[in-house]
């Protein structure tokens, strides 16, 4: 079964409590695609699922330690260059 979606300020009260974001910025995190997974946009209203978190622009995404960004290859990538699997 789907998991349950809330709206923008449903989730922000469970994320943040007695004292959520504005729904002015909630709608602007949701256009900027700073929460993940990203809001869904039914008619008027955004939905997004519970366990969505809010992405800081400003701070990089982990990866795992022991594997460089640099080191990761994907079968696209290997096309473009040139190689064939």
């Amino acid at each position: 079964m789907p998991e349950k979606l809330l709206t923008l300020e449903e989730w922000a009260r469970t994320v943040y409590g007695d004292h959520p974001p504005a729904v002015v910025t909630l709608r602007r995190w949701a256009r900027e695609a700073r929460i993940y997974p990203a809001p869904e946009k039914h008619g008027r209203t955004y939905f997004v699922p519970g366990n969505a978190r809010y992405l800081d622009p400003s701070k990089p995404i982990p990866t795992p330690a022991n594997t460089p960004a640099r080191n990761i290859r994907s079968p696209l990538v290997e096309r473009i260059r040139g190689k064939t699997a």
